[in-house]
């Protein structure tokens, strides 16, 4: 095995896309896992790995400070549509620990150009992150920013608040499956009519020893997000134990009678993802309780392949769904 920090594990490297090989050698492999450190707030300004597609041309970006977080809203060029423009949240990733407001500017700024008449206001959060900020202030920022959407969003950027969609990826597609369960219980509810997970936490109880997702076992040593960086990640954002089991943390513990009345759903998860199997076990227990969900599996692929969609065709395929999935959720609402 090589001695480069980052190197490609041998029970992954024959099983991984070939694309993203060339891409960790070249771009990764050198890099220090932040687990494996100290933790220092510095490890926050690692420069991002290469390969995303450019920041889209958008009508307008505006940037709007709420009581402890930031969003950022991408606004379509253009007439809006009578009622307004829908509107998608979408939650960065980074184990709540990790990235900015700036993380997915490729990608939302891409979902507000959805083509024809998918465009859309898509709002980037900029949540608190752990440790100088654990549970539960990204769930707090997270309604916090759905609720200015809601009240404010008419008025701030043209939004049709009948036609909100949330989404995420990792920690953040985590915080996208809360938003729909804490929604309802806000009063009055605000409605979500569609959410789209890529890669999503739902169960933090998951490990490799209790064997209920062979995912855990079977990937623990992947690039990316291995076993190690992952209970570094809960570690931080979740230094309690006893609140693992919350629906607040992991969205697979909420009641039946919550998860029964969430919207429908796109579920993206990667083969050589250590949390593929609980993204497809939530797909499977909201599909049982009468959800429409759809779940697709990118075969070969590691965890983080979204940004990676100009480097990747299998990032640029899961890119392309993503949008497609909001875009087709709008105008069936």
């Amino acid at each position: 095995m090589s001695d480069l920090p980052s190197a490609i594990h041998p029970d992954i490297l024959p099983r991984l896309d070939p694309e993203y090989v060339a891409i960790h050698n070249a771009h990764i492999a050198h890099r220090v896992p932040p687990h494996t450190i100290p933790w220092h707030p510095d490890i926050r300004k690692a420069p991002p790995i290469p390969g995303s597609s450019p920041v889209r041309t958008v009508g307008a970006v505006k940037d709007i400070s709420l009581q402890n977080c930031k969003i950022r809203a991408f606004i379509p060029e253009g007439i809006p549509p009578p009622e307004g423009w829908p509107v998608l949240l979408y939650i960065h990733g980074g184990g709540w620990t990790l990235g900015n407001i700036d993380t997915l500017n490729s990608f939302i700024s891409r979902q507000c150009k959805g083509g024809d008449e998918n465009n859309c206001v898509s709002v980037a959060l900029d949540y608190r992150l752990a440790p100088e900020n654990p549970y539960p202030a990204a769930v707090e920022d997270t309604v916090d920013a759905l609720k200015f959407i809601y009240y404010n969003g008419k008025a701030e950027f043209n939004a049709n608040v009948n036609k909100i969609a949330v989404g995420g990826s990792s920690s953040g597609g985590n915080l996208a499956a809360i938003a729909c369960l804490k929604a309802q219980e806000l009063t009055p509810p605000i409605p979500i009519i569609f959410q789209l997970l890529i890669v999503p936490v739902t169960d933090n109880t998951a490990s490799v020893a209790d064997g209920r997702y062979p995912s855990w076992k079977e990937c623990q040593n992947t690039v990316w997000l291995s076993e190690g960086r992952m209970m570094w990640f809960r570690n931080m954002y979740l230094p309690d134990p006893a609140t693992w089991t919350e629906p607040d943390n992991s969205p697979i513990f909420a009641s039946d009678a919550l998860l029964s009345k969430v919207p429908p759903a796109f579920i993206g998860v990667c083969e050589l993802d250590l949390l593929r199997d609980e993204g497809i076990a939530y797909g499977e227990k909201l599909k049982s309780l009468g959800v429409k969900v759809e779940v697709k599996l990118y075969p070969r692929a590691p965890h983080l392949i979204l940004g990676l969609d100009a480097a990747l065709m299998v990032g640029k395929q899961q890119a392309d769904d993503s949008v497609k999935a909001v875009g087709d959720a709008f105008k069936a609402a």
